[in-house]
């Protein structure tokens, strides 16, 4: 059986002129399209075998599964993170400025970046994984953060 190519040599467009995409996994419909190519080129007198077919399919009801408890995952990670940034607002931060110092201050805001939320410093954003210590006022200090 052969598979066709989905990168070219051309790094986006094959000869017929329709863009590709550069594929590093294979996904569900990927795997329906290669079943449904077996079962066209199959041997009509050697028919796939049952066990064959219920081990592929119990593979792809994995991989469909797996995907769906990675994006809740991502979901759930990405909610927390907002969460954690929600309660650093008034509180004064430590955090590493990533110039190879530390700046400090009152949390006035949340932004929401690409990378998840940023609390905002002054006049800067930092990530939360920039914070080393956190303040509450009218408090003791807090160990740092993790």
């Amino acid at each position: 059986m052969t598979i066709p190519n989905t990168t070219s040599a051309s790094a986006g467009a094959d000869t017929a002129g329709i863009p590709t995409s550069r594929k590093t996994a294979l996904d569900s419909q990927d795997f329906m399209k290669l079943l449904a190519v077996q079962f066209q080129n199959q041997d009509p007198m050697k028919p796939m075998e049952d066990t064959a077919f219920i081990a592929q399919m119990a593979q792809f009801t994995s991989l469909s599964q797996s995907s769906s408890l990675l994006t809740e995952i991502g979901s759930l990670r990405a909610e927390q993170q907002r969460v954690i940034a929600q309660g650093y607002l008034g509180a004064r931060l430590t955090v590493d400025d990533g110039a190879g110092g530390i700046t400090s201050g009152l949390v006035t805001g949340i932004e929401q970046a690409a990378d998840g939320p940023r609390v905002v410093i002054g006049d800067h954003t930092y990530s939360l994984a920039a914070v080393l210590l956190v303040e509450r006022p009218g408090q003791p200090e807090t160990q740092p953060a993790a």
